[in-house]
């Protein structure tokens, strides 16, 4: 068995960012987009990596997305900032906004982030790890396709609405960090599953009939469940509130799917809370998270969430995937 092929995080980045440029991108949100992208695969999430480009490429072209705009930065009221990213990228609409959002919250002691009428975030927690290095405590929440069946129905209501947390350490890095979908796994794992002709465990999905299934195939064509059964499906209709209502975006019924080269727009919200540790606990708040991370650390085997984040250069990369990417920048 050989092993998989390899790219260095500076030859994805840059073939990201051509590929993109090719098929309309401007340079500037290009440059955006493929910084997310390679960041992804330095994580290993490479759901929201490599694998997002090919459609990020067609959408361009067809007009899905809009590679050129500018967004719209909207600070009307002291803690609340707004960007219309246009049926834009999320990537640039989020860079025009967080500079504004996080003196708000330092001043203020809490604000919010709103990201309004945009393309697919992706990862949300590569959007609350910036807030966190600029020592906010920061929250995300996003929506997308519907997957989700409330329990007891047959019928998806909700997208897999995830939600990212990432808490600062005090000295510009992060004291621990997570992001998970609200459903009982991730979409893409149930995708590679089917892909693959696996079997799923019992209570991850249901069939088209609403009967729980361990067929990856029949989960596709029936709904995801909620982790937690009715916790979850509380906390998926939280992130509906957030990252829908208050945004005046799509609920995940009318979200599209992601993916197809032609639609409409995906016209998706994103909504952060930062709050400032020193407009409330000050240096306890830095002392409280240390001893949370000791604790948990003195454990054999335990660990905090993202505490173990790989960084390694160069990446293992799915070679049908790469040789897609690099066709696409050819």
């Amino acid at each position: 068995m050989t092993d998989a092929p390899t790219a260095a995080l500076s030859d994805i980045r840059s073939t990201v960012e051509t590929a993109l440029l090719k098929h309309g991108a401007s340079p500037r949100i290009a440059a955006s987009v493929a910084k997310a992208t390679t960041e992804s695969e330095e994580r290993g999430n490479t759901i929201c990596g490599l694998a997002y480009v090919e459609s990020y490429c067609t959408q361009l072209a067809t007009g899905r997305v809009d590679g050129t705009v500018d967004p719209v930065v909207n600070h009307d009221r002291p803690a609340a900032v707004r960007v219309d990213a246009k049926f834009g990228f999320a990537q640039p609409a989020f860079e025009a906004g967080i500079d504004q959002a996080v003196t708000a919250a330092k001043e203020l002691g809490i604000a919010a982030l709103s990201i309004e009428h945009s393309h697919t975030c992706t990862s949300l927690g590569y959007f609350t790890e910036q807030l966190a290095r600029q020592d906010v405590v920061a929250i995300g929440y996003t929506n997308a396709t519907p997957r989700v069946a409330p329990p007891g129905g047959d019928t998806a209501l909700l997208g897999t609405n995830p939600i990212a947390m990432s808490v600062p350490d005090g000295d510009g890095g992060i004291a621990f960090q997570f992001d998970f979908a609200t459903s009982a796994v991730a979409l893409g794992t149930v995708l590679v599953a089917a892909k693959n002709d696996e079997p799923i465990p019992l209570g991850w999905a249901v069939d088209s009939s609403g009967e729980p299934t361990t067929n990856a195939k029949a989960a596709l064509e029936g709904s995801l469940q909620s982790m937690g059964g009715y916790k979850g499906y509380g906390i998926g209709l939280m992130v509906e509130v957030l990252a829908a209502a208050l945004t005046g975006t799509n609920l995940s019924t009318d979200v599209p799917p992601l993916k197809t080269p032609e639609g409409a727009p995906h016209d998706l919200g994103q909504f952060y809370v930062l709050i400032d540790p020193n407009s409330f606990s000050g240096p306890v708040f830095t002392e409280k998270i240390a001893a949370m991370v000791a604790a948990v650390e003195a454990q054999e085997g335990a660990r905090l969430p993202g505490r173990s984040l790989r960084h390694i250069d160069p990446v293992p990369v799915n070679p049908a995937v790469w040789d897609t990417v690099c066709g696409l920048a050819d």
